[in-house]
């Protein structure tokens, strides 16, 4: 994740409030996050002081997991004593912060030669462009941006704008409102970040659960963390896994559990349920472990829901089968995707809570933990090569190739896509016919989960690390994998 000043205020404000429930002085404190981290005397990147606390009291009501509009110590009061608010959605619009960008969709650049033909004046539905100081002009109040001058232009001299959060989202789902402001239609929206990484003034967050969670652990009660597949490198370059679970356990977890072993099971399911369906009951399948691809086929495509892998992802899969070992466990998933955090709400029997790595990283921050000091643990992955290296390009579907091979089916015809708007597009080709496919993967993220909008580390630097910690794997094959092979007997993988 770069490291912009939207960051910086971010991660300020998810450690002070770290720091301060940690410390069982929140309430009380609250204001020292806002009147440190924006000072009289500081340098500003708002018009002033008074409009950069407004932003910040936005951004620390969004992380603790409530709306905007609340006086900021009642808030913290609120979040310190009662459950999440699972009725809030997941990403929002922090109003103070919007710039309400002016922006004209369409413009005419220097480039206009003030030609003979007016193609742009004669194609304009409206009449709304005509000739001033020997170049186009288009009146605002006439056009209805419907784009048909650019499309005629032969110089390209007209061209489009469109605001960063809109262009980041392939499926419409946020737009200006009559304000200007940003508005996110829910039921669009499958919660995949783009805006929020996109918005470069940070007007989009996602709401957090960090004060609640630490509330948790402070209880006494027994938290697993639940550590994506990705967490190699996240917390520095030299930090090893032995590090990262010792530090987590330091905060107060009771123990730590990797999501591989749930893609591992994940991978043993959707085998079976491949080798079922196709093709004696359908063409094909897709993958179902990314939330937001899964979402984007319900919300945008739903007449091909039945396509759908009804497989649990292994975030499920890891918390249900940590659930049957321990029946009082309180489960927290901690990875590089936002979207997460929506499907735990659809699957409270196995998650309760959701973290990103960036909320991991604030939290060890306000508890004065540093990983890399940290003296590591005995530690040993449970997970086999093919479930760690899910986040990987065609991890899915190199596991369950995998896993068919094993089981003496011969590979299947298989498609990778990342990114919403390549795996809509790819996704109809193949329910058109226009590629082969009998297994489909896609991920929302454009180079897949190890591109997360809440991943700390360069995702190349991911890519290497995590190749190297698969191979250092004992399990090399799926059926292998004692501990998978005997949690998808004891959980229900079903969706």
């Amino acid at each position: 994740m770069e490291l912009t000043e939207v960051t910086k205020f971010r991660r300020a404000v998810l450690t002070g409030l770290a720091k301060f429930t940690w410390q069982g002085t929140l309430p009380e404190h609250v204001y020292d996050i806002l009147y440190s981290v924006v000072t009289e005397d500081g340098p500003r990147v708002r018009c002033c002081v008074h409009k950069e606390r407004a932003v910040l009291k936005n951004r620390i009501n969004m992380a603790l997991g409530l709306t905007v509009d609340l006086n900021i110590v009642e808030a913290s009061t609120r979040a310190l004593a009662e459950p999440v608010n699972k009725e809030l959605p997941i990403i929002d619009v922090l109003p103070e912060a919007c710039d309400q960008c002016p922006i004209d969709k369409f413009l005419i650049t220097d480039a206009c030669r003030h030609c003979v033909a007016h193609k742009c004046m004669n194609k304009c539905p409206k009449q709304a462009i005509s000739i001033h100081q020997n170049r186009a002009y288009i009146d605002k109040s006439k056009c209805i941006e419907c784009g048909m001058c650019k499309k005629v232009c032969p110089y390209g001299a007209i061209i489009e704008v469109s605001r960063p959060c809109e262009r980041a989202c392939p499926l419409d789902a946020i737009t200006a409102g009559a304000d200007r402001k940003a508005k996110i239609d829910t039921q669009k929206c499958v919660q995949c970040g783009a805006c929020r990484s996109a918005c470069p003034f940070g007007a989009i967050d996602e709401r957090s659960s960090i004060v609640q969670l630490i509330q948790t652990i402070k209880s006494g009660q027994q938290v697993y963390a639940l550590l994506a597949p990705s967490f190699i490198g996240q917390l520095g370059f030299k930090v090893t896994p032995e590090q990262i679970v010792a530090a987590i356990k330091k905060m107060g977890f009771a123990g730590v559990e990797e999501v591989a072993v749930g893609a591992d099971m994940a991978a043993l399911h959707e085998a079976e349920e491949f080798m079922e369906k196709v093709p004696a009951q359908q063409s094909f399948i897709t993958s179902s472990c990314c939330s937001s691809f899964v979402s984007l086929i319900k919300q945008h495509l739903p007449e091909h829901i039945d396509k759908i892998s009804t497989t649990v992802s292994p975030m499920v899969a890891c918390g249900r089968y940590v659930k049957t070992k321990y029946p009082d466990a309180v489960t927290v998933f901690i990875g590089p995707c936002i979207a997460k955090k929506g499907e735990a709400r659809q699957f409270a029997d196995a998650i309760d809570y959701v973290l990103t790595f960036e909320e991991l990283f604030c939290m060890l921050e306000g508890a004065g933990i540093d990983p890399a000091a940290v003296t590591p643990e005995e530690y040993a992955t449970k997970a086999s090569g093919f479930g760690i290296s899910f986040p990987l390009h065609k991890g899915v579907q190199g596991a369950v190739a995998h896993a068919l091979q094993e089981a003496g089916r011969p590979e299947p015809a298989m498609h990778y896509a990342s990114g919403l708007e390549h795996c809509l597009e790819d996704l109809q080709k193949v329910i058109d016919g226009k590629i082969k496919c009998e297994l489909f993967e896609g991920m929302a993220c454009d180079r897949g989960c190890i591109d997360g909008p809440g991943g700390l580390t360069e995702p190349g630097l991911v890519t290497v690390l995590l190749k190297k910690y698969a191979a250092e794997a004992q399990q090399k094959k799926l059926h292998d994998d004692n501990e998978a092979v005997e949690a998808v007997k004891k959980v229900d993988m079903k969706v």
